[in-house]
Parts: C-alpha cells; structure tokens; sequence
C-alpha cells in the first residue's frame, strides 16, 4: 500500500536541483519499498520564478528550465506572488524542503520559512543550517506539538549522519567532545594553495563546482564552520550556542609560504572545527592547525569532511565523507523525507 505525498521546494539551486534529480533516480524505489509516492507541488527560486501545480510540477521540465537560464512561472497554474511564507502558505504541501542560502547571523528567513510549514501542519525538512544553530528549541517544540517532524541531517556534513547517529544508533551515548574538519569548501582552498594556487584563484575554482558558498566569505572568514559547530553543540551536547559565541578564526591568514614550511616539516594546514565540555563548562571553536600525519585529520583531502566524536561510552568514533557534492547533501534531505514520513 502506498501513500501519496506533497512537496515543497524552497530554494532550487545547486542542492535542489540534485534533490530532483535524486527524487527522480529513487522514485520507483521509494514505492516499493517504502510505500511512499510524490508530487512536488510547489517550487521558489530567487533568480527563476516561481511555479505552484497542487497535481504535480513536471521535474523534467522545471529542471530544464532552470538549467537552461528560463523561468519556472510558465509551469505555474496560479499567481505566485508575495515572499517566500506567503509562496509556503499558497502551496498544498505535506513536506517543505527549505534550501535557501544560510543566514549565519540570524538564521532568517529560513526559520520562518519551517515555521510557517510546521504551523500548516508540514514536516519541515532542511539542508539550511542557520534554523538549527538560531531556533533549535523553538522549531522542535513546535514539531511535536503539531505531531510533525522538523529534520535537518544535510545541515553538517552534507548526507552523512553525523545527527541520526545519535537519534538511531548511539542511543544512551552522551556527547563529550569533537574534533574535525566540517567546511569541506576551506579544506579544498588549503589543498589547492598547498599546490601553488593563491587563495583567489582556489576560491574561483570551488565555485565552478559548487562547493563555495553564496557569499565565500562565510567560509574562509570561518562562519559556515563555526555555526556547524554551533548546531552540533546545540542539538548533539545540548548545549545551545549561538555561531558568534564560537571562537572563531578563518584562513585569510594562512599565506603561501606558511603553507610550504608546514609541508617541508611534514605537515598541513586544515580549518579545525572542535568542542569540549568539562565539569559543565562548554568551549568551542574554528580555527587554522597545522597537523602532522599522526592526526586523523591529516589525510582528509580535498572536499571531504571528518569528525571526531568523543562519547561517555565510546571515547573516539569517527565519520568520514569523501569529496562531498550536491549530490550528497540531496541524499540526506531525501533520508530525512523517508524517515519522516515512515516513523
């Protein structure tokens, strides 16, 4: 027996259109196996319109379209005027997807892009990380007093399950401290300059993949690090941090020949990501290390992501996910969606 499920997409960039693309690829699958069709319904876009079909958006087409640089309003059967709350409220939704850039500072609007669907009764489902370090609590509390789920496993390391782990697998395991490297887009830049590129030219060719964020300055000034911290301190040691309370220090500071006298001594540079909690006390903080080859950051190359976790019970686990994509982070939207709606 199947159910038939509604969709929002809130954002269609990078990581949306792999989210399609990946609901597509899986859409027999996901029947199947799991009992779970879908219609997208809805779909916002900051530079390509708007589209809202209550019987289903074609995803070929909307794909298509964006790709190619035209408008999703001609997939519109209705005005889709307003912000993106009121696109929310305008569209018959079971799921909103909200990918929308991050908001370091605040985490708006995407907090009330979840809000807005919880409160229409919607499980809010995002990649969008600014919602988990700014209203981790307030966005919880309201998922089960609405009997929904708000689920955010691309917030930190893209797909991997740095968050289920603890919510499926690690149960009764408490949360003591991590180390890592979670900004896979400063890792690449460090790599690269470590093979003669200046920073400039690094940050160019990370965005021609995909991997820089919208502003670069939210990763190599260290704030995407440091509100991944944030959301994992918040949600995983529950201990409730805000980004600009983590010590933070990008790598504008790490020059050429810095990097060139840490691998003539046989070590690299890498962003360091870490947590501690003793006798209560909370410390957390982003900033350049230079690590030898005896450190398990050591090898994490290229767009890859690792952390350490040190639990009560297991005092070092560690996660790793290589080369990390848009592809990647889709995947763990589309786990959250199944998990949502099968438990």
């Amino acid at each position: 027996m199947t159910k038939k499920y509604r969709l929002i997409m809130a954002g269609f960039g990078n990581v949306g259109k792999a989210t399609a693309r990946l609901l597509l690829k899986k859409q027999k699958e996901l029947s199947e196996v799991y009992g779970i069709e879908f219609v997208v319904t809805g779909i916002a876009t900051t530079r390509h319109g708007r589209a809202i079909n209550p019987e289903g958006i074609d995803l070929v087409k909307a794909l298509a379209a964006v790709e190619d640089g035209g408008s999703l309003d001609g997939l519109s059967v209705q005005p889709c005027d307003g912000d993106m709350v009121d696109f929310i409220r305008s569209c018959p939704g079971d799921v909103l997807f909200e990918i929308t850039p991050v908001n370091h500072k605040t985490g708006q609007p995407a907090i009330d892009h979840m809000k807005t669907a919880l409160e229409m009764g919607m499980h809010a489902i995002t990649a969008n990380k600014g919602p988990v370090a700014h209203a981790y609590q307030m966005l919880s509390s309201l998922a089960k007093e609405k009997n929904r789920r708000f689920l955010f496993e691309s917030a930190v390391m893209d797909g991997a399950p740095v968050f289920s782990i603890f919510r499926e697998s690690l149960i009764g395991a408490n949360l003591l401290g991590f180390t890592g490297i979670l900004n896979s887009c400063t890792n690449l830049l460090l790599d690269l300059m470590g093979q003669g590129q200046s920073l400039e030219e690094a940050i160019a060719y990370g965005a021609s993949i995909g991997i820089t964020e919208t502003d670069p300055s939210n990763d190599v000034d260290g704030w995407d690090a440091a509100i991944k911290v944030a959301a994992l301190c918040t949600v995983l040691m529950h201990h409730p941090i805000t980004p600009q309370e983590v010590d933070r220090t990008g790598i504008r500071g790490i020059t050429a020949p810095m990097i060139q006298e840490a691998l003539a001594a046989g070590e690299r540079w890498k962003l360091v990501c870490s947590a501690n909690l003793e006798d209560g006390k909370l410390t957390a903080r982003v900033r350049p290390e230079r690590v030898n080859s005896e450190s398990p950051l050591f090898n994490v190359g290229g767009t890859s992501s690792f952390v350490l976790l040190k639990t009560d019970v297991l005092p070092g686990l560690g996660l790793l996910e290589s080369n990390t994509e848009p592809e990647t982070t889709a995947y763990g939207l589309l786990a959250d969606f199944i998990n949502a709606v099968t438990h």
